[in-house]
């Protein structure tokens, strides 16, 4: 631990806006995998232990559309339709039948999911590791922002998640398919009893919150190595920004995604070693002090 190291960090502009750039695109992109799920679980009951795998096919999706057209666009617009597609047909054929089970159940059947995806990438595309690299249109010379670097990349990913972001919270809060989806969070019955498909708010929900992880992964393409199994790390960072920011609390997943982004970024310099043990520190924290999380609730 070199906290000496951490201040002189925080005493520097330079290092400052470097450090700040980082955890803003880390935090952004964890936000779409963890709204996904907190998302899925406050609307569905599901607690999807298998939202890991979405992101990695996600990533994998945009792999094998890029490899195609050479277009990063449709690379990410693949990855985030082919993980929608892929979530919808689990939500039909295999979540749907468990709808109000136990938790064990929930985690048996998703756990089989993750095992049967991560298979089927090693028979598709091997099990080694494989990089999309940054497109050529977009190595561009980085912004230096008060003597800090921040690379071009990262700031079309932090502009392209903050729009996506957005998004989802116009979508939830000022449309209609928004009040009915929390609507049938609150009250799934009186929902059907005033004639809605319930049916289909499930399955398109459960597709959203597919396509938010896959986004994710076509997005870190470039950045990070795509190899199988690779959700397992993102899945528990996404619970961790679940149980900080609150169960099926957008808002708080928010917030939860970008302190445990800071945490990453400025960690990596004054306790590379305990950065993991942080987050979790983090999280225990919050459960000690406002168990129903930062957005979330408090019990009556």
């Amino acid at each position: 631990m070199d906290l000496t190291e951490l201040g002189g960090c925080l005493s520097s502009l330079s290092c400052m806006v470097t450090q700040t750039a980082a955890g803003l695109t880390i935090g952004m992109l964890l936000f779409l995998v963890a709204s996904g799920l907190t998302l899925i679980f406050g609307v569905l009951g599901i607690v999807n232990f298998a939202h890991g795998s979405l992101y990695m096919m996600g990533a994998y999706f945009a792999l094998a559309a890029y490899g195609v057209s050479g277009s990063f666009v449709l690379a990410v617009v693949a990855g985030t339709l082919g993980a929608a597609l892929l979530g919808l047909f689990m939500e039909r054929f295999l979540l749907s039948r468990i709808y109000g089970q136990d938790v064990l159940m929930q985690l048996l059947v998703c756990y089989a999911v993750i095992l049967i995806l991560d298979d089927v990438v090693k028979i598709v595309w091997g099990g080694d590791f494989r990089s999309m690299g940054v497109p050529d249109e977009l190595r561009l010379p980085p912004f230096i922002i008060g003597g800090g670097i921040v690379p071009y990349f990262y700031a079309i990913l932090f502009a392209v998640t903050a729009v996506i972001a957005a998004a989802l919270a116009w979508g939830m809060g000022r449309t209609r398919f928004g009040r009915i989806v929390r609507a049938a969070a609150i009250n799934p019955g009186m929902v059907g009893a005033l004639g809605i498909n319930t049916t289909v708010i499930y399955a398109a929900v459960f597709a959203i919150g597919a396509g938010l992880a896959g986004a994710a992964g076509a997005l870190s393409a470039p950045i990070r190595s795509v190899v199988p199994g690779a959700g397992v790390s993102i899945l528990i960072e996404s619970f961790i920004v679940t149980v900080i920011g609150g169960m099926g609390s957008i808002g708080g997943a928010l917030a939860a995604s970008l302190i445990l982004g800071f945490t990453r970024s400025f960690g990596s310099i004054g306790f590379p070693l305990f950065v993991e043990g942080a987050m979790f520190a983090i999280m225990a924290l919050v459960l000690i002090l406002r168990p129903s999380g930062l957005g979330g609730k408090r019990g009556s």
